[in-house]
Order: structure tokens, then C-alpha cells, then sequence
């Protein structure tokens, strides 16, 4: 099966920026693309210097919904945005005073993999910090996902305001690879440190195989059972393997076969075990019901998809999440974009009042989303009349 590879270089334009991400690029791309993958033929999408959050969304996610292994490489530069002090991927326009809106939220990036199955996707990182955010990181890991492979290192801010870095150890990634030969991934980013000698003092170096936990973070809560298990680990601690009953590997298998509804009533299964459980406002429960939006999404049902999104949304402002909270921003955008998708001029319309509603109390990142969206409505009731 080909694989899929993602080059994803990103840095602002002017005096912001620490590190010119694209100048790996031109490396990059002189690696064979079987050799990026580590498989016999692989697909390779190349994004250099972006400027809209949303079209490296788009990307991505057409990139995590791509059977077969997956690799990305993501070069670039790390800021925190003022209200929430979340990490964003900085991107061309992105400024310290606009990453809310110009800049792409790295859990975008660990909610596009959440889905894949264990052991298929590696991430590889060369990221550079502000101070700001180099603060935030002594204390608190990046959080790429559970079931990602994930290498690289993150730099400090120069010394020298002036200073412009380079991706050394990006660089030191694709020479190795240059050479035809993929070592195996924790060889590869041994090998890439060394390269970096007394330059990669100082860095946090990332170094997670697939269903591991980053040092220093809480393990997230394990998927509710359907009947009482003795207590175990989430996860099998051995590298690449992934335990026969977690549902989630289940759930991608179907989906990669194109059995929709199987994956559909699996998911529902876990989501009612949940809500029996926990309540149905609980993360639990709501874990299932986004898998779902994200099920029919994959099914090629919008509508659906954007229903259920909608229900996420206002069952998270019912328990009290603030309107600014990653996951209730997500799950608005999510509705948005899927009720952008639908084709049945009466279903857009009654859906569209609904998430005109939420738009107005979770404007999101996006600016002028609920102006969009009010547009879109006044079409709509001209085809209607």
C-alpha cells in the first residue's frame, strides 16, 4: 500500500521570525519519495510557507484520512497565543499579537491523527520556541497524540534578536535519508542529534514511539469498557503494536474498508456504554460522539456529521465549558465546515439557524465566520423561494 508524506514548512515574514523553515524544502525534496515513507511508493504534498490556517487544515486532514503509513515532516516556529496560551504552528502572516487567528493550533494537528491507527503515522519536528513559549514548554510536554510516533527536538529563541536559525536537524534528516537507505525511525533521530553536535545543547528532544506517553503528561482516560476489566495499560509498552480490543484500531479498520455503518455501530455501542456510565455529558461521551461526527464525515454524510457536531458543541457550553475552550471552538468549526458540505438546500437552511445560534456565542478564530455563515443563509432562502 503507497504511503503519504506531508512537508510542512512554516515560519512568519519579517522580523518575528526565528528559523527559515523552508529552506529544508529543497533537501527534502530531493529524498525519493518511497524513502520519506519508508514504503515501496508514497504520495508527497509539499506546503511551503502557508498562509491560512484552514488551507493547511485542509491538507492535513485529506493527508490523515489517506490509507496507508503516513509521515509528516513539520519545520517551523512555536507561539502561544495571548487568551488561551495554547502552541500554534506560526505561518506567514502570524504576528505575537494575531496567533489566535493567523496561526495553526497544534491540537488541530493531534485531532486530525486521532483517528489513525496506532503505529501507522510518524511525526518528525524541527520546531524553534519563542521565549514565551519555551517558558510554557519547560513545564508542560506537546501533546501530538497517542498513537503517533513522534521524533524531533524543539530549540530555544536565539540568542540575538537578529538571528534567523537554521533547521539543522531537518537537514540532518533528510541527508541521512538521501543516501536510499531509512533507518529505522529512533535510529534516524539518533543519528540526526549527532549531526547537530554542541548546536542541539539545550534543545527538548522528542523522542515517542507509537502508543507511548510523553514524559510528564497525564495519560488521557482510557476508552469506557463495555463490561468491568482488571486494571491494565492503556497501551502494550511494546513499540508498533496495538491492543486487539481497543475499538478505536476496530474503527479505522472498517472505515479503511469502507464498511461505514459498521464503524458507525461500533461507535455507538462505546458512546452508550459511555453515556450509561458517565453521563452524558461526560469527556467520555462526548470522545464517542465526535468519533461519530467523524464517522459520517468519512461515510460522505455532511449533514449528519454536522448535526452531531452541533450537539457536541452545546452539550459542552451545557456543562459550563467557556466559549474560548479548544474543544468547543473545534467542534463549532467542525459544524461549519461540514454544513458547508451539504447539498440539500432546505437541510442547509434548518441547519444553518442552528449553527448561525453557536457562531454567535463561539465566534472562533476565524474572523467574519458568522458573517459567512448569515451569506450563506440569505442563498440559501433564494433557492428556497
Amino acid at each position: 500500500m503507497p504511503g503519504t508524506v506531508l512537508l510542512l514548512a512554516a515560519s512568519p515574514v519579517g522580523k518575528g521570525c526565528l528559523v527559515d523553515a523552508a529552506s529544508v524544502l529543497p533537501v527534502l525534496a530531493a529524498v525519493p519519495p518511497a524513502v520519506l515513507s519508508g514504503t515501496n511508493t508514497a504520495n508527497v504534498v509539499e506546503l511551503a510557507d502557508p498562509l491560512e490556517p484552514q488551507a493547511v487544515l485542509t491538507r492535513l486532514r485529506a493527508a490523515a484520512t489517506a490509507p496507508g503509513p503516513l509521515t509528516v515532516f513539520v519545520t517551523g516556529q512555536l507561539m502561544l497565543d495571548r487568551r488561551q496560551h495554547l502552541p500554534h504552528l506560526a505561518l506567514a502572516r502570524t504576528t505575537s499579537a494575531t496567533v489566535r487567528y493567523t496561526g495553526l493550533p497544534w491540537h488541530w494537528i493531534r485531532e486530525e491523527l486521532r483517528l489513525r491507527t496506532p503505529g501507522t503515522t510518524t511525526l518528525l519536528l524541527d520546531l524553534h520556541a519563542d521565549a514565551e513559549t519555551w517558558a510554557w514548554l519547560r513545564s508542560q510536554p506537546l501533546d501530538s497524540g497517542r498513537n503517533s510516533a513522534v521524533y524531533g527536538r524543539i530549540a530555544p529563541p536565539p540568542s540575538s534578536r537578529r538571528a534567523v536559525a537554521v533547521p539543522a536537524y531537518m537537514k540532518a534528516i533528510a541527508t541521512i535519508l538521501r543516501s536510499g537507505r531509512r533507518p529505522d525511525l529512533a535510529e534516524l533521530h539518533q543519528q540526526a542529534l549527532a549531526r547537530l553536535g554542541s548546536d542541539g545543547y539545550g534543545n527538548l528532544v522528542v523522542g515517542v514511539p507509537p502508543a507511548a506517553v510523553p514524559v510528564g503528561s497525564a495519560p488521557r482516560p482510557p476508552y469506557p469498557p463495555e463490561r468491568p476489566r482488571p486494571h491494565m495499560p492503556d497501551r502494550l509498552n511494546t513499540p508498533g503494536r496495538e491492543r486487539v480490543d481497543d475499538p478505536h484500531v476496530a474503527i479505522t479498520t472498517a472505515v479503511q474498508d469502507g464498511r461505514h455503518d459498521a464503524a458507525d455501530a461500533l461507535a455507538a455501542e462505546h458512546e452508550q456504554a459511555a453515556v450509561r456510565a458517565h453521563g452524558p455529558a461526560s469527556e467520555q461521551a462526548l470522545h464517542w460522539a465526535e468519533v461519530r461526527a467523524d464517522l459520517a464525515m468519512f461515510a460522505g454524510d455532511p449533514e449528519r456529521s454536522c448535526r452531531t457536531w452541533l450537539a457536541v458543541a452545546s452539550a459542552r457550553l451545557g456543562a459550563g465549558q467557556p466559549v474560548d475552550a479548544p474543544a468547543v471552538e473545534a467542534a463549532v468549526d467542525r459544524a461549519h465546515h461540514q454544513w458547508g458540505q451539504i447539498g440539500d438546500p432546505a437541510r442547509a437552511r434548518e441547519l444553518g439557524a442552528e449553527l448561525a445560534d453557536l457562531r454567535a456565542r463561539v465566534p472562533g478564530r476565524r474572523v467574519g465566520a458568522l458573517d459567512h455563515i448569515r451569506r450563506q443563509l440569505s442563498q440559501l432562502q433564494t433557492l428556497g423561494s
